[in-house]
């Protein structure tokens, strides 16, 4: 009996001081786990007399039904002292404005923007879009172009090579995504007629370069291919860039090694009070470049120029974001500062269409 008593205390008081129902389901198993204190002296009762089994059974039971009510009341405090310590740390203070979502405050990058009215207005021309990678081989940025051997883009002091490897070729980062139209026509049969946005790089750096950019160029090669079909394209394209209902361009012969002829092209603009709008104005503004594709890039690319020809185009998408949404200056495009971001961005959902307006 003294020994019922001793173990019913000890069992009570570790009941008592568990500070947690971890703690606690260890007193549990301690005490009426299989080999738990208590269901020792239960397995005991078998190898006694009917008489002394009668007198203990009820005994240990008893003492049994103690230390499971105590367990249960005792889990029922600890239950409810963690529920007000949750409640207590994860206390709002409805007091504060509402934090935006995720869709409310973030934003859109300008160049992120711009790719896709880009691609939604090229796509509505029937355009397709092509990528290559950033890393190209000499032949596809420069010889498959026309470039010839001592062109200084070739030079280090304009290009980003590397190393050369053990055949002794190097490899760069490309200059142009014209590579990209060198690709597509390797492996597609004209007619072609695609777009090629991507990031390019250059030694270059000031308020209007920096060493990495993007550009945008087109490549439309076909039997009919012209200058009207390009200065259709260009007038268009340019019309639903910049939200204006009519443009006025001006086409300058220029040199570029991969067309001939080669254009440079001036758009139409007012600068009064320092705000450059296009579509009025006496000015011009030179944004891209242009010419029918040379009959030597097509024989390097497999297109055989007694058959098909064609006309390509590039700009910058940095300069062209920039005039349109009012930019002074491009390094802050690779800053990567949340506040610039903030003010310049576009909302997550407001995408690009022509029926609904390109930055509407």
């Amino acid at each position: 009996m003294s020994d019922l008593s001793a173990l019913e205390a000890e069992t009570l008081t570790a009941i008592a001081a568990a500070q947690d129902e971890a703690a606690l389901e260890t007193v549990r198993v301690a005490s009426l786990g299989k080999k738990g204190s208590i269901s020792a002296l239960l397995a005991t009762l078998g190898k006694m007399s009917p008489d002394e089994r009668k007198s203990a059974g009820a005994q240990i039971n008893a003492l049994k039904d103690k230390v499971s009510d105590a367990l249960t009341q005792r889990r029922s405090l600890l239950k409810d002292a963690a529920l007000q310590m949750r409640l207590a740390s994860e206390t709002v203070d409805v007091t504060l404005p509402v934090r935006d979502s995720g869709i409310e405050s973030g934003r859109i990058h300008p160049i992120s923007q711009v790719m896709d009215e880009l691609t939604a207005i090229f796509a509505d021309l029937g355009f397709s879009i092509a990528e290559g990678p950033d890393v190209e081989s000499d032949d596809y940025n420069f010889t498959r172009l026309n470039f010839p051997v001592g062109h200084p883009a070739r030079e280090m002091h304009d290009t980003f090579f590397f190393n050369p490897n053990e055949a002794g070729e190097r490899k760069l980062l490309r200059t142009h995504t014209s590579p990209v139209q060198v690709r597509t026509m390797l492996s597609q049969k004209p007619p072609i007629r695609v777009i090629c946005p991507g990031r390019t790089y250059r030694c270059d750096s000031d308020q209007t370069h920096t060493p990495m950019f993007h550009q945008v160029e087109g490549l439309v090669i076909d039997k009919q291919a012209n200058l009207g079909h390009l200065k259709w394209i260009l007038e268009e394209s340019c019309k639903a860039f910049f939200e204006v209902p009519h443009v006025k361009m001006r086409f300058r012969p220029s040199f570029f090694p991969f067309t001939e002829p080669s254009m440079e092209v001036d758009i139409q603009c007012s600068r009064k009070g320092g705000e450059i709008r296009f579509g009025e104005g006496d000015d011009w503004l030179e944004i891209l470049g242009c010419g029918m594709v040379h009959p030597n890039v097509l024989r390097n690319c497999g297109v055989d120029p007694d058959e098909y020809q064609g006309f390509a185009w590039g700009m910058g998408i940095d300069r062209i974001a920039m005039l349109k949404y009012g930019m002074p200056d491009l390094r802050p495009f690779f800053e990567a500062d949340v506040r610039w971001l903030s003010h310049y961005g576009f909302r997550p959902l407001d995408f690009p269409t022509l029926a609904g307006g390109l930055s509407a």
